[in-house]
C-alpha cells in the first residue's frame, strides 16, 4: 500500500531572492538590507523556479539521516528513489531512543512514498544508521548496525527492475570484522569501494574494494591513517571521502581529534585560543589522495606518503589548514570543481568565541589553500552540502541560525534553518540565494540538519534533490525526514 504524503506549499525562487505566490518577501531585516535595488529588480524579472518539500518517516532519533561521514542514504535506480534511515524509535530513559533501520521508496512522477519497512532490529546506537547503494547488476545493498561491529549487510534477492516497489532482502557476506562510519562509492571498472574506521575512536581508517558485487572485498595491507600509532595517545581522525570522476582516486579529508580517553589529563582539555577547558577538541584539516588501483597515498603536492599516517607525520605532510585551536564537530563536505580537484565546505568555532560558528569554502589556488567565510552558523555539528554547477556557480547548502544552539540530547548535535548560498566568482564572495527551511507555520520551532544529496548508482548527484531531517522536541525521538524535490 502506498502512502501519499502531503507536500508543503511550493516556494518559488528567483535569482538571489525568495518569492511566495509570486510576491517578494524577506526573512528578516538583515535580508532586506543585504539586497540592493538592482538585486530586487533582477529578482522580480527572473523566471521563478519551484520546489516542494515532502515529509516522510516518523519517530526519528539523533542522526535519523547521518552527516557526511556515513553515506549514501538514497539511490535513484530506474527512475525510483530508494531511501534508508533510522526511525520508529521508542523513547528510553537515557534519551537515546531505540530505533529501527528503515527502508522506503519514492516515485518522483506521482510524488508519493511507499509505506516504510523495518529492515533490522532496533538499537539505541545512532551510529547503526543504514546506508544504501546499487551495484553494477542493479542489486540493492544495505549496510546497517555498524559501530565497532561487522554490521549487517543485506542485498536484494534479485536485481531491481524499473517499477519495482517491494524489495525482498537476503543477508550478504560480511565486509570486514569491525566497521564504523561506512561510506560506499562506485569506482573504476564498475567496482565499489567502502571506506570506514576499523574500531573505536582512536583506531585506523581504511578502505576495501569489491569487483564482484559485494561478495568479496580486498584492500591495502596498511591502513591509511592511525594518528596515535607512534605515541600520540588518544589522537584520532574523523574523515570524509569522495572519488575522482573517473573513479581511480579517492579524496580523503580529515580532522584530528584529541579523545583524551586514556590519560584523562586536565591539561589536554585546555584551549589556549579561548583560554578555557573545552569539550570540542577536533582541530585542523588534513588531506590525502589515494590511488585505488595501486593503493599509493599522496599528499596535495603529489608526494608519496608512508602509511599508516600518524599525527606528527600528517601535520608535516598532509595539513592543509592549521585552524589554530578552532574546532569542528565533523569533517568537511567534499565537492569536485570543474578540474576534478577537491574543494571543501567546513564549519569551525569562532575567531574569539566558542559559541560562534562559521562555514568556510576551502580550495587550492596556485599551490596555496585558500579559505573564504560564507556565513555564520549556530553549532559546530551542523553538516552541509557543496555542489559545483556546470554553469560555474558554486552552491553551498548550509544549516544556519542565530546565537548558539543549546539544549537536550537532540539539540546537542546542532540544528537550525536550511539555506542555499551561492558564489559566481569561484568562491571569492557569497550571497544567500534561497531559504529551504520547511514551512515555519507547519513546523514552528523545528530545527533541521544533515543536508545530503540524492545520488544515482554511479554516484552522480541528482540535480535539485536533497534530503535532511528535523525535530522539535529537544530530547524525545520524534524527528521526521524531508525530501526536497524540484517542481516539474
Amino acid at each position: 500500500m502506498r502512502n501519499t504524503i502531503s507536500a508543503l506549499l511550493p516556494i518559488f525562487i528567483g535569482a538571489g531572492c525568495l518569492f511566495a505566490s509570486g510576491h517578494l518577501f524577506a526573512q528578516s531585516t538583515e535580508d532586506i538590507e543585504e539586497n540592493s535595488v538592482e538585486q530586487v529588480a533582477a529578482c522580480k524579472e527572473a523566471e521563478p523556479k519551484a520546489f516542494e518539500i515532502l515529509e516522510f518517516g516518523s519517530g526519528g532519533k539523533r542522526n535519523m539521516l547521518y552527516d557526511a561521514r556515513q553515506r549514501p542514504q538514497s539511490v535513484l535506480l530506474h527512475g525510483r528513489l530508494y531511501i534508508v534511515y533510522n526511525a520508529d524509535a521508542t523513547p528510553t530513559k537515557n534519551l537515546k531512543g531505540d530505533a529501527y533501520p528503515m527502508f522506503i521508496s519514492y516515485d518522483p512522477t506521482s510524488r508519493t512514498f511507499t509505506e516504510p519497512v523495518r529492515i533490522g532490529p532496533r538499537n539505541a546506537d545512532h551510529h547503526y544508521s543504514p546506508i544504501i547503494w546499487a551495484d553494477e547488476s542493479d542489486f540493492l545493498h544495505v549496510l546497517h548496525g555498524c559501530h565497532r561491529t561487522p554490521g549487517i549487510h543485506l542485498v536484494s534477492s534479485k536485481p531491481v527492475a524499473a517499477g519495482v516497489v517491494d524489495i525482498e532482502w537476503e543477508e550478504a557476506p560480511q565486509i570486514a570484522p569491525q566497521i564504523s562510519y561506512q561510506t560506499v562509492f562506485r569506482i573504476y571498472d564498475d567496482k565499489e569501494v567502502i571506506t570506514y574506521r576499523t574500531d573505536g575512536h582512536t583506531s585506523s581508517w581504511t578502505y576495501r574494494i569489491s569487483d564482484d558485487n559485494g561478495k568479496t572485498w580486498v584492500g591495502p595491507e596498511q591502513d591509511v591513517t592511525d594518528l596515535d600509532i607512534k605515541g600520540r595517545t588518544d589522537w584520532s581522525a574523523y574523515r570524509t571521502a569522495l572519488p575522482s570522476r573517473d573513479g581511480k582516486y579517492l579524496h580523503m579529508a580529515y580532522i584530528d581529534y584529541d579523545d583524551n580517553i586514556t590519560e584523562k589529563a586536565n591539561e589536554r582539555l585546555f584551549n589556549p585560543r579561548y583560554d578555557k577547558k573545552v569539550d570540542i577538541r577536533k582541530y585542523n584539516l588534513h588531506y590525502v589522495k589515494i590511488n585505488l588501483e595501486t593503493y599509493e597515498v599522496v599528499n596535495a603536492d603529489g608526494k608519496t606518503l608512508t602509511t599508516p599516517i600518524d599525527l606528527d607525520y600528517s601535520k608535516k605532510h598532509c595539513l592543509i589548514w592549521d585552524t589554530d585551536w578552532r574546532g569542528a564537530g565533523i569533517p568537511p563536505a567534499i565537492a569536485l570543481d570543474k578540474n576534478d580537484e577537491p574543494t571543501f565546505l567546513h564549519i569551525l568555532t569562532g575567531e574569539t568565541s566558542l559559541t560562534k560558528h562559521d562555514f568556510y569554502y576551502v580550495r587550492r589556488e596556485n599551490g596555496e589553500w585558500r579559505k573564504t567565510r560564507i556565513t555564520h552558523s549556530n553549532h559546530y555539528w551542523n553538516s552541509g552540502h557543496l555542489i559545483h554547477g556546470e554553469d560555474g556557480v558554486i552552491h553551498a547548502y548550509l544549516i544556519t541560525g542565530k546565537g548558539y544552539r543549546r539544549g537536550g540530547y537532540m539539540d546537542d548535535r546542532g540544528g537550525g534553518n536550511v539555506e542555499e548560498w551561492i558564489s559566481a566568482d569561484n568562491g571569492e564572495t557569497w550571497r544567500k540565494f534561497r531559504d529551504l527551511t520547511p514551512d515555519r507555520k507547519r513546523y514552528p520551532g523545528w530545527r533541521f540538519n544533515h543536508i545530503q544529496p540524492v545520488v544515482e548508482p554511479n554516484g552522480e548527484i541528482v540535480d535539485g534533490m536533497l534530503l535532511f531531517y528535523g525535530w522539535k522536541d529537544e530530547d524525545a525521538p520524534t524527528a521526521k525526514a524531508f525530501l526536497l524535490h524540484p517542481s516539474s
